[in-house]
C-alpha cells in the first residue's frame, strides 16, 4: 500500500477524474488508514512503499505490478502521468527480495491482472495491451485469460471484476456482465458457473473493487446489493467509504497491491 499522501486530481486519464471538482487530501489519508487498519484486524501483514511528491496515482498500488512465486513483474503505464510509477515500485520489488522482470509491453499491474486458482484473469481494452498477457504466461508459466473490456468507466479488470475464493479448486468470482464484450462475458459464465453477478447500481461505486480472503471481503459501503449478495453465500462483507480515493477512480483494491513471494 501506499499511503495518499500527495493525493489530489490534478489531470483526467479517466471518467471517474474531474480536475474541477475539489479534492480533500486530509479526508482520502483518513479513509485510507480506515482500510489499512481493516487489513491488520484481519491479521494481514501490510507492506507500505513511500509515496513520492508529483505522483498523486502511487496510492493506487495495484497498478504498481504483478507478483507471482517471488517474480515480480513491472508496470509500463500507458499515460504518461503515470509511467514514474512503474520503476519506482520496481525498485521496491528489488529491495524487498522478488526477482524483478522489467515488462516489454504495456500494462497496469493487478489492475488488470487477477490471480483466480492457478488462472490469471487479464483485462485489455483501455489500459493493459494484450502482447502484456502472452509476456505475463511467459514470465508465470501459468495460463492467462484475456478478457475485454468495453465499458470505459471500468477501463481495469479490477473495478468489473472481484475475485472472491482466491485459491483451490472453488476459486470464483463476481463480475459486472455488460462491462465485457460478448466473448469474454461467455467465457467467464464457462469458467464460474457459480459467479455473483454485479448490478451497475453496485459497480459505479466500484463495489467490484474489493479484496477477499476466502471469507471476509472487504468492499465499498455504498454497494449495498453486492454487500447482500455476499451475506447470501455465507461470506463476511466489510464496507469501508473510500469516496474522497474515487474522485481519482480507485477503491479498495485500486489500493492494494498484493505480494505473492515464492511458495
Amino acid at each position: 500500500m501506499c499511503r495518499p499522501e500527495h493525493f489530489t486530481v490534478a489531470y483526467r486519464i479517466n471518467p471517474w477524474m474531474n480536475p474541477e471538482d475539489p479534492t480533500d487530501t486530509s479526508v482520502a489519508l483518513g479513509q485510507w488508514q480506515t482500510l489499512y487498519d481493516a487489513y491488520v484486524g484481519l491479521g494481514h501483514d501490510v507492506e507500505l512503499i513511500d509515496p513520492i511528491a508529483g505522483l498523486p496515482d502511487m496510492v493506487y498500488a495495484a497498478n504498481g505490478g504483478f507478483t507471482l512465486d517471488g517474480v515480480a513483474y513491472t508496470a509500463r503505464f500507458t499515460h504518461p502521468e503515470r509511467q514514474p510509477e512503474g520503476p519506482a515500485y520496481g525498485a521496491w520489488f528489488a529491495e524487498h527480495g522478488f526477482r524483478v522482470h522489467e515488462a516489454r509491453e504495456v500494462n497496469e499491474g493487478e489492475g488488470d491482472f487477477l490471480l483466480v486458482g492457478d488462472v490469471i484473469l487479464a483485462g485489455t481494452g483501455f489500459r493493459t495491451s494484450v502482447e502484456s498477457h502472452a509476456e505475463l504466461a511467459q514470465v508465470t508459466g501459468r495460463e492467462v485469460v484475456t478478457l475485454r473490456l468495453v465499458d470505459p468507466r471500468f477501463y481495469h479488470l479490477d473495478t468489473a471484476l472481484a475475485v472472491l475464493d482466491p485459491t483451490g479448486a472453488d476459486a470464483n468470482i463476481a463480475f459486472l456482465p455488460e462491462a465485457f464484450d460478448d466473448v469474454s462475458r461467455a467465457e467467464l459464465h464457462r469458467r464460474y458457473p457459480d459467479a455473483i453477478e454485479v448490478g451497475l447500481e453496485d459497480a459505479r461505486w466500484l463495489g467490484l473493487n474489493s479484496i477477499s480472503d476466502g471469507r471476509n471481503v472487504v468492499i465499498a459501503s455504498r454497494a449495498v446489493g453486492f454487500e447482500a449478495s455476499l451475506k447470501e453465500r455465507g461470506y463476511t462483507p466489510i464496507g469501508l467509504d473510500l469516496a474522497e480515493l474515487l474522485l481519482g477512480g480507485g477503491g479498495v483494491k485500486c489500493c492494494t497491491l498484493e505480494l505473492r513471494g515464492d511458495r
